[in-house]
């Protein structure tokens, strides 16, 4: 075993190694919702359907995140697209449609590559992201960013980070319905912009945004959803990992899956 395949594995709760197993009975309680600020042990801030188990965790190194989930080079962004990016994202910033605005120190349109593989729509900004306007940044984040690692993305390259809400809720509360359905223009907006292959919803609030249904992350995972024709998947949203670390596992089997997902869509 490599050190970064260590490593990864490591601040994944998977060391020393992980082997994919039979999908779980998902009869279990529904976990409880947070977003990304919610208190944590640092102060910050839950389907698919595809075949091939995947043995072990692969390093970030030995899988280079330009081509970890096939070969194809992502298209440089054409001048419309960026001015249609510029237009969104000053209007996510300027908006005032809920009363989320009011106590909001910046609204957070998100961030990564803007021809990703995948989008990843988590819940909503924390205090932290509502200071540096950028989403997930606690150590959620460094879990998302260490799961995104094991599959060959990142931030920086093949993948995109959003949110259901663009703005902090009080006190990092659950998003109201009311203030999802003010914001979810914006997502859609991104989604066609961005023409993911597929979507990864993580958090129950993220996964109703996207599919307009209630939704309980233990019945949905294992499933396949649509949005606008795209693939969408609901897991666990890594601050809930981060308090039930032996579901980490779980989450390790809807990334694999989402991989050979995408792949399949890349064929």
């Amino acid at each position: 075993m490599t050190p970064q395949r260590a490593q990864l594995l490591a601040r994944m709760g998977l060391a020393p190694l992980w082997r994919l197993r039979e999908a779980p009975d998902d009869n279990a309680a529904d976990p409880a919702v947070e977003p990304e600020g919610a208190p944590d042990p640092a102060d910050s801030p839950g389907d698919v359907v595809a075949s091939g188990a995947i043995a072990a965790v692969p390093s970030a190194a030995a899988v280079p995140p330009a081509v970890a989930l096939d070969a194809a080079v992502a298209p440089v962004p054409d001048a419309e697209d960026d001015g249609a990016w510029e237009r969104l994202e000053r209007e996510i910033r300027d908006c005032t449609a809920c009363p989320l605005h009011r106590q909001r120190r910046q609204a957070v349109p998100g961030i990564g590559d803007r021809r990703p593989r995948w989008l990843v729509v988590g819940e909503g900004p924390g205090a932290e992201e509502d200071r540096r306007g950028e989403p997930f940044v606690g150590p959620a984040g460094q879990l998302l960013d260490a799961m995104l690692a094991a599959v060959g993305l990142s931030r920086q390259q093949g993948a995109f980070i959003a949110n259901s809400v663009k703005c902090r809720p009080p006190g990092n509360r659950t998003p109201e319905t009311e203030e999802i359905a003010s914001c979810f223009p914006f997502l859609r907006r991104q989604v066609r912009l961005l023409a993911p292959r597929l979507i990864v919803a993580v958090g129950r609030p993220a996964a109703q945004a996207l599919l307009n249904q209630p939704v309980r992350i233990a019945d949905a995972r294992g499933k396949t959803f649509e949005f606008e024709g795209i693939p969408v998947i609901v897991t666990y949203h890594p601050a809930y990992l981060l308090r039930n670390p032996h579901d980490k596992g779980k989450a390790w089997e809807d990334l694999c899956r989402a991989r050979a997902m995408s792949r399949a869509a890349g064929q």
